[in-house]
């Protein structure tokens, strides 16, 4: 057979090709930071110390009798920094030179560090919302529960635990505004099939704009449920097993439900010593270009009567 074929001119033929393009990762949205009222004030030390004082109290009063005057309650809310992170990238200078990538994979150092780093911050945000409440317990603020497991079937989440999260913050003082409700995708699947959810939807279009598009846009409800926006969340505490009131989860998760009044409503403070701060250099020794980015910081429940945590079983989310 004459001219050139693919079968005998295999050396002619580039078997394998490599794209231009990098595939990049799908990052979903980190929302906790919203929620933390960041404190300035801390300019040096490991703890700082914010007192506070209790209310006043009334008594019963006849003419003539002598006042007795009260002393108002105390206490010390104690802070400190506990995370001190890094992250860490390299290349080699052979590398560079042999890599027709090397300068994409150089660009990405820097950006992927700052996201690893916000990542464990939101992450560490909503393990210190858990573990600012006693494990096991309601947590009863002002005689309403403020810890529980859902009353749904199997742990699932239903409407009147929304209910039950909104008084329990109405009994403890926290403005009825900017309600805001973080949970995992297992409970945002369990509300979006609820068949009663039709009845806090309306007009009729809206529920059926609902069925045809979803109900999310992002990582957002697209309604609110009892005046909570809805966000989902990746990073929210695991609960592996826990007893509260004789009823137990196992596979859970720690719902969240607060008000996101900006200031010192915020049930969360935080502190930044050393903002994610990036620092290079070449090493001589590995012949290498090297890229760090450390970053100390610090987070607390602040405010315990503006936190509701309903737990709820992850087997909600079909396989």
């Amino acid at each position: 057979m004459a001219g050139f074929t693919s079968s005998n001119n295999q050396n002619l033929i580039r078997t394998n090709l490599w794209s231009r393009q990098i595939k990049e990762l799908l990052l979903d949205e980190l929302n906790a930071m919203k929620w933390v009222r960041i404190i300035s004030d801390f300019p040096d030390g490991y703890t700082l110390n914010i007192p506070s004082i209790g209310a006043a109290e009334t008594a019963d009063y006849q003419e003539g009798q002598a006042i007795k005057y009260n002393a108002m309650d105390t206490g010390n809310f104690v802070f400190s920094f506990d995370n001190y992170k890094y992250s860490a990238n390299a290349i080699s200078e052979k590398f560079k030179r042999d890599s027709f990538y090397a300068q994409d994979v150089l660009a990405a150092f820097v950006p992927r560090q700052h996201r690893a780093m916000m990542e464990a911050v939101e992450t560490n945000i909503y393990a210190k919302m858990n573990s600012g409440q006693t494990a096991s317990n309601l947590n009863v603020i002002n005689t309403a529960s403020h810890r529980w497991v859902a009353g749904g079937t199997n742990q699932t989440i239903t409407l009147q635990d929304f209910v039950k999260a909104q008084i329990g913050l109405f009994k403890a003082n926290v403005p009825l505004n900017n309600l805001v409700a973080v949970v995992d995708p297992s409970v945002a699947y369990t509300l979006q099939t609820q068949a009663n959810l039709v009845s806090l939807i309306s007009p009729v279009q809206k529920w059926t704009d609902l069925t045809v598009s979803g109900g999310m846009s992002g990582f957002k409800f697209l309604f609110n449920v009892y005046g909570f926006d809805i966000y989902i969340s990746n990073y929210l505490p695991a609960i592996a097993s826990e007893t509260i009131n004789s009823v137990t989860v196992t596979n859970g998760v720690a719902n969240y439900f607060f008000s996101a009044t900006p200031g010192d409503t915020c049930p969360v403070v935080g502190a930044f010593r050393q903002m994610p701060t990036v620092y290079s250099e070449f090493n001589k020794d590995l012949q290498q270009e090297e890229y760090v980015t450390f970053a100390e910081w610090g987070f607390k429940l602040y405010r315990p009567e503006n936190l509701v945590t309903i737990l709820t079983s992850k087997s909600a989310l079909p396989a």
